[in-house]
């Protein structure tokens, strides 16, 4: 993956089932500054609509990628205020 931004924080939920993936992934972005980058690693299928979901209803966060790699899946959200 050639990504474009630089990750700040990787946060681990792999064995985590809905809906902690995106509970996790909330709080840890509560803690990032403005324009800093999450890489969410997580082995729940859902994870994949249910970030998405929650990143298209949040104000302050922007769903930059995601991607299947074997059976992990990675979001990339970033802070945006």
């Amino acid at each position: 993956m050639s990504a474009e931004f630089d990750i700040t924080e990787t946060l681990d939920v792999k064995g985590a089932s809905c809906p902690m993936p995106v509970v996790k992934t909330k709080n840890a972005t509560d803690d990032l500054e403005s324009g800093e980058v999450l890489e969410v690693l997580s082995t729940d299928s859902g994870s994949m609509s249910d970030i998405d979901g929650w990143a298209s209803g949040t104000e302050g966060v922007e769903l930059l990628d995601q991607v299947e790699d074997g059976d992990v899946y990675k979001h990339y959200v970033r802070k945006t205020e």
